[in-house]
């Protein structure tokens, strides 16, 4: 079979530094390709060219047995190709039909105004086709994260797109829209269209995908059909050694109770939430997308107003108003959307790692430059911090490396109960592995955690206890020993029986 898509002996660079080396690269037609790699193996730079954001500095690109050049996005999507990446890129103000045709809604050639009835009648039909229910009069900022991400897969469709390329898509989905995701795309390989999928879940890798490619540090390592390899192979492959335990939860003495809730309520959101955590104990909360699991702690910090319940801290029974109360307390909190509530991507990594320890650096509103460098190099060097100096932007730097900031940034205000909430989402293999390695050697220093995670597999791995939400409440807890993928699902989904039938 021909190929739809090829990349030959690309090299790129920036500056002084080698992005991609001779990589190539082949995509059929109505095939899943996976690509993989370590967060900055060169996944992104490739991306950007096979859509003309970068030219290459030498090498072909080959579509359809044709060299062509792509030197700017539009080109690339003229010659359908589009990207479909984890930040949905629509305008939430206007309907989905809208955004499905913006930029290429059919006009009349007398009025040369759209033709709105023809843009939501085309919307319609392509909804249709992928079997999927949803309204394209909605309005765009009314839609979850799943609807939005398929709008974004119906929008590369009514360009006619012949290849997909799918950047994490399913990092803030549930197994059910995982799932339907899914099912999309097999209906869309049956169609012919070509997909390049890059995920950082493997299990994802061996359901969807034919063909899988590992990339690291800008070079291709090796091409596998799926059936060929098995995780480990990929994994030896993206980090050139076997990572072995990926969830090292060592043995470490848990202490007394560090922080303590009673029947906390926040209206519309949960409502008889209580639990507690002890020194050097990771505490596991797991549940469905939108059960309430991020509200919880984020009232906790602060972030939300309590409406009802009791917080106690070291044993004192404690009110927080707002973030600076908690981190007062020596509450921290990593949230799962480090772009948006995390960090400050305009600033420098040292800026980042700081900020939340301003006034016990400075004096008299002077900033001491000097205890600032020493803090900042001292957990950049911890964390591995991969960039070229501490002032390099945090925009910059990969999506691992921009987790590692957020977390170097709590660490560095010497938190005692710290909030992790989804802190391995869209980061690699080893990244994930150094996170869950650093996360042990935290509850040593009696530090208490507590870790919301999507995944079940880091969830019974890292966690001593687990407790399950179910629409705002906690509806089990399970110790670390009796707990089962079986359990903690049927939990999630409001099972109440015996978990033992």
């Amino acid at each position: 079979m021909d190929n739809v898509l090829e990349l030959k002996n690309i090299y790129k660079s920036f500056g002084g530094t080698q992005a991609l080396s001779d990589i190539s690269f082949d995509l059929k037609p109505g095939e899943v390709h996976a690509l993989i790699g370590e967060n900055g193996a060169g996944k992104s730079t490739m991306i950007k060219i096979m859509t003309g954001v970068h030219q290459p500095d030498s090498g072909d690109i080959i579509l359809k047995n044709k060299i062509v050049k792509f030197k700017n996005a539009s080109v690339s999507y003229d010659n359908k190709i589009a990207a479909i990446y984890q930040e949905a890129s629509l305008f939430p103000e206007l309907t989905v039909a809208e955004n499905i045709f913006m930029g290429h809604h059919e006009v009349s050639k007398f009025t040369k105004t759209i033709k709105w009835g023809n843009v939501f009648k085309e919307s319609q039909k392509i909804i249709k086709q992928l079997e999927l229910e949803l309204d394209p009069r909605r309005l765009v900022k009314t839609l979850g994260i799943a609807e939005k991400q398929i709008v974004e897969i119906i929008k590369a469709l009514s360009a006619n797109s012949e290849i997909l390329i799918m950047d994490e898509p399913t990092s803030a989905l549930t197994s059910e829209e995982v799932d339907d995701l899914f099912k999309i795309i097999k209906n869309l390989k049956k169609s012919g269209t070509a997909i390049i999928y890059i995920s950082h879940r493997m299990e994802e890798i061996f359901n969807i995908a034919d063909r899988v490619t590992v990339i690291r540090d800008g070079k291709i390592i090796d091409t596998k059909k799926v059936e060929e390899v098995d995780e480990k192979d990929l994994v030896k492959m993206m980090v050139g050694k076997d990572l072995g335990n990926y969830f090292p939860r060592d043995n470490v003495e848990i202490g007394d109770t560090i922080l303590k809730v009673e029947n906390l309520l926040r209206f519309g959101e949960f409502k008889d939430i209580s639990f507690d955590l002890k020194e050097g104990e990771i505490l596991g909360i797991s549940g469905l997308v939108g059960a309430g699991r991020t509200e919880i702690v984020r009232t906790i910090f602060g972030v939300e107003k309590l409406e009802g319940g009791s917080i106690y801290v070291f044993g004192k029974k404690v009110k927080i108003n707002n973030p600076v109360d908690a981190l007062n307390l020596g509450i921290a909190y990593l949230s799962e959307s480090r772009g948006e509530y995390g960090l400050v991507l305009g600033l420098s990594i040292l800026q980042n790692i700081t900020l939340a320890i301003l006034n016990k650096i400075s004096s008299r509103g002077w900033l001491n430059k000097k205890k600032e460098n020493e803090i900042a190099k001292k957990y950049f060097d911890l964390l591995k911090i991969k960039a070229n100096s501490l002032n390099q932007n945090v925009g910059s730097l990969s999506g691992g490396n921009q987790q590692k900031v957020a977390l170097a940034k709590w660490l560095a205000a010497n938190a005692k109960i710290l909030i992790l909430d989804e802190p391995t989402r869209g980061v690699d293999i080893g990244t994930k592995t150094a996170v869950h390695a650093l996360m042990n050697d935290l509850t040593k220093e009696k530090i208490g955690i507590i870790m919301i995670s999507s995944e079940l597999p880091e969830i019974m791995g890292m966690s001593d206890r687990i407790i399950v939400i179910y629409e705002g409440k906690v509806i089990k807890e399970f110790k670390r020993e009796e707990a089962t993928k079986e359990k903690v699902i049927s939990a999630s989904v409001g099972y109440m029986g015996n978990y033992d039938d």
